[in-house]
């Protein structure tokens, strides 16, 4: 099986959206080169430096499934069924939805026992390639029961001073985290990967 890993853009004070769920000025860095990044499905391209694109290249191309909560599910409306990065969600929820329009597109797999079991689902799809984990309440999760190999950062010097945390509710003994192995500074960003000590 491949490793487990959560990412998120996140302000520096540690949220990784407002309150009402926009990121604002956090994908700021998604505008702020010339270096073209198609995305599948609805969401148009971004626009990269060149530092960020290579970084961004080299992580995607590892994953092969996501690991997401029902909040940003429903948010989203499941990205119609095709996720940016074009693969396959594995949603974390209380209850499976019922006549979801883009069920037909079979990318989004339901599981409603638990992180422990939303992980392995998406292990099982994944095979060898890399399981994202969503930031937030799903993350915190995943760290807790230490289901996560590491934590990527992508830092954007701005500060929200509310919203929601990158781990919501974790309590901070359960994770211990090592020097990062990935420090990479762009332009409205700066690119962090830190290995979780188990």
């Amino acid at each position: 099986m491949g490793k487990v890993v959560t990412a998120a853009s996140m302000s520096l004070d540690g949220f990784v959206a407002h309150e009402d769920n926009d990121p604002g000025r956090l994908f700021d860095w998604y505008e702020a080169g010339d270096v073209e990044i198609v995305n599948e499905g609805e969401l148009g391209p971004f626009h990269l430096t060149p530092t960020s694109a290579d970084y961004w290249r080299s992580w995607v191309g590892d994953v092969a499934c996501l690991v997401v909560g029902r909040l940003l599910f429903d948010i989203t409306d499941g990205w119609q069924g095709v996720h940016p990065m074009g693969v396959p969600f594995v949603v974390l929820t209380h209850e499976v939805p019922t006549g979801w329009a883009h069920a037909h597109t079979g990318n989004a797999h339901f599981v409603t026992e638990g992180i422990e079991a939303a992980i392995a689902r998406a292990q099982e799809i994944a095979g060898d390639g890399t399981v994202g984990v969503a930031a937030g309440t799903v993350a915190a999760q995943a760290l807790a029961a230490g289901l996560v190999d590491e934590v990527a950062i992508d830092l954007v010097p701005v500060v929200l001073g509310s919203g929601h945390a990158y781990f919501a509710g974790i309590d901070p003994a359960l994770v211990r985290l090592g020097d990062p192995t990935v420090v990479i500074p762009s332009t409205r960003v700066t690119h962090m990967v830190f290995p979780v000590e188990k």
